[in-house]
């Protein structure tokens, strides 16, 4: 189920473009989690237009003056935005939505629409730019319709006089709760005196679509990155990537390698000044140092206007004091939330509530952990088993009578600030304002789980403060205990002790897990390395035997292709021989022919007839063409013996005393 409700949740915020997650969660739990119905609700239907039915072919975009007519109020300067089929001026095509602050005509098959029409005087120079817009449009269409009149790029556009100031271009003005007419400044770095941009800025719009590699050296665990991005990455966006590599959060990041000029983290890599394509980068942690605490106090009187009443809050009175010292030291001022209400960024969140507590308190408090809920859930809780700490959350209301009093007696005793500095990661938030609760409540509900964020929820503003503990055991992150405020010192430092001694006994079984686990994996990587070293060896002999055989192959097929292209030799010769030998004499012929008898290596015999006057080398090659080759055998005569290829081969049979017949033995040479 819980799964199911993180996507609905991640389809709520995708569809509405929420980013508050405790303002979707909200809206959703109205609905009894029903998308459709959650989104109708946040999103009125006037303004759900898909991409497909704006229109984005503008060429040109001209400013024209429309009179006020008699049913309408009249407003001063106001300016209507209208698109002319003409040459564009600028370089690149503006996507421009026409048309939300025409006149509504009345129509009966909508609802009347509750969008309000913003208006804007931006001041640029000596010029004012009136705008209107309404409150669905975002930063980024407001900043588009600037482009369009003055030409500069949104990526250089600096607005400032906000009342909130937006996150990003994508935020909605209607988040923003703007009044109805608002003042607002343009700061364009890089403007030449003419008002034309430079020759390096016109290339700009080139430049976001363009790939940026950054190679990043982590100087804290001696890493190398090389990352890509687009032009049109943000300087916030690839710090946070860097997190989720270096483990490093962007508030604690320390660079080297941004130019001087870039004072805002929502620029653009392309308006950036960074070298392209590829630009070197260093960071590092920054170190942490803690405030000291200070010995001397001073007394305080807050007078906070408050929901519920109204409380005088004296903070570290001394026990007696005369009248005199009721003039002494004594500061008057109207207490200020220690966050305020309907916070954004939840860091920053966190570090007003480290100042307004220590400006309320006193110095005298634990050291609160200067980050996000999940940054302080893995600094405390995800780390090695050595290295791991305690999480307590303290949980503050404004609203509550326990609340002074836990802070300044509970909160600053000596024996409670020196067990939460050693052995906890202290982590603190406000609950006075809903919205803040809810933001908080969804923080939990990511990190810690659903029923973590049930359980905080059913904690009634009398018991507040809390402190949160929280632990990691058997790789879970839970909430071990809750220290509510109705409680003593020695309660408190009782609970915590208590945490203390489970936890290191935890701790102590999971180091010593971790060190078997450490050696069994040691034990097995030596293993793996030695059977790794045997594989190889035997596929070195196996790759050794391989080749041998293949040589072996290669050697007998090369001889074999010898001895065939020999025995091709050997034939061509043999029939050449037979096609000039005499024909064998008739045995009529008389006394002028001899009859040689030739008895072969293997035992058998061979006769034929030769005439007396042939020479010797008919004889020779006769036995050629019989497959006896004078290179390879030897004839031999019976009487006398005599070898007859060594003979000279023209002398006749007749001279040779080869006649009237004559016995030769073949030998192998």
């Amino acid at each position: 189920m819980s799964e199911n409700r993180e996507q609905v949740l991640a389809d709520f915020q995708a569809c509405t473009g929420i980013e508050d997650v405790g303002e979707a969660i909200f809206h959703l739990e109205e609905t009894n989690w029903d998308l459709l119905a959650a989104i109708n609700r946040v999103m009125p239907q006037e303004t759900q237009t898909l991409p497909s039915e704006m229109d984005v072919d503008v060429e040109m975009i001209e400013e024209i003056k429309r009179e006020p007519s008699n049913s309408v109020k009249s407003s001063p300067d106001v300016t209507v935005i209208s698109c002319v089929r003409s040459d564009c001026p600028l370089p690149f095509q503006l996507p421009v939505s026409v048309g939300a602050d025409f006149i509504p005509l009345p129509s009966t098959s909508q609802p009347e629409s509750s969008t309000r029409l913003l208006q804007f005087r931006i001041h640029f120079r000596e010029e004012v730019i009136q705008l209107q817009l309404p409150d669905t449009g975002t930063v980024g269409d407001l900043k588009t319709l600037l482009t369009a009149q003055l030409g500069i790029l949104a990526c250089q556009q600096g607005l400032e006089g906000w009342k909130h100031y937006p996150s990003s271009d994508l935020t909605t003005l209607a988040s923003l709760n703007l009044p109805k007419e608002n003042i607002l400044f343009l700061t364009v770095p890089d403007i030449m005196e003419d008002g034309e941009l430079s020759a390096e800025d016109s290339s700009t719009a080139e430049r976001l679509i363009q790939p940026y590699t950054l190679n990043v050296h982590d100087e804290s665990q001696q890493k190398n990155y090389s990352l890509k991005f687009l032009g049109s990455k943000t300087v916030l966006e690839v710090k946070t990537d860097v997190y989720t590599l270096t483990d490093i959060p962007v508030r604690h990041q320390v660079w080297t390698g941004w130019p001087s000029q870039l004072k805002n983290d929502r620029t653009t890599l392309a308006c950036s000044g960074i070298r392209h394509p590829v630009h070197e980068f260093t960071v590092k942690r920054a170190p942490f140092t803690a405030h000291p605490i200070k010995e001397n106090k001073k007394f305080v009187v807050d007078l906070a206007d408050s929901d519920n009443s109204s409380v005088e809050e004296f903070e570290d009175a001394s026990e007696t004091f005369t009248e005199d010292d009721i003039f002494v030291d004594v500061e008057t001022k109207r207490m200020q939330p220690l966050i305020p209400n309907n916070v954004e960024d939840e860091v920053a969140g966190c570090i007003h509530f480290s100042d307004q507590f220590t400006n309320r308190y006193g110095e005298c408090h634990p050291e609160f952990f200067p980050g996000s809920l999940d940054e302080a859930v893995k600094e405390a809780c995800l780390r090695s088993a050595k290295d791991r700490r305690l999480l307590a959350v303290y949980l503050h209301h404004d609203g509550s009578v326990l609340t002074n009093v836990f802070c300044t007696q509970l909160l600053g005793f000596e024996s409670v600030l020196q067990c939460l500095n050693n052995h906890f990661v202290v982590w603190g938030w406000d609950l006075t304002h809903e919205s803040n609760k809810l933001k908080f409540l969804g923080s939990v509900t990511r990190t810690l789980g659903s029923v973590a964020a049930m359980t905080i929820r059913n904690i009634e503003v009398e018991r507040l403060p809390a402190l949160l503990i929280i632990m990691r055991m058997r790789s879970a992150t839970e909430i071990f205990t809750i220290v509510h405020g109705n409680v003593g010192v020695s309660e408190l430092l009782t609970s915590l002790i208590q945490a203390v001694d489970v936890f290191t006994e935890q701790q102590r079984m999971e180091i010593r897990e971790e060190d078997e686990r450490a050696a069994r994996e040691l034990v097995k990587r030596e293993q793996d390395a030695a059977y790794q070293e045997s594989l190889e060896a035997d596929r070195a002999k196996e790759e050794a035997k391989r080749h041998q055989e293949l040589m072996e192959n290669r050697e007998k097929e090369r001889r074999e292709i010898r001895r065939q292209e020999v025995e091709l030799i050997k034939e061509a010769h043999r029939l050449e021989v037979k096609s000039q030998l005499p024909e064998e004499p008739q045995e009529s012929a008389g006394a002028g022919i001899t009859k040689i008898r030739f008895r072969l290596p293997k035992g058998e015999c061979l006769t034929r007839r030769f005439q007396i006057t042939a020479p010797l080398k008919v004889l020779l090659d006769f036995l050629v063409v019989q497959g006896y080759p004078p290179d390879e055998y030897k004839v031999i005569s019976s009487w006398p013996r005599r070898d007859l290829t060594s003979l000279d081969s023209k002398l006749t049979l007749q001279e040779l005393k080869l006649c009237p017949q004559e016995t030769v033995i073949l030998e192998e040479r």
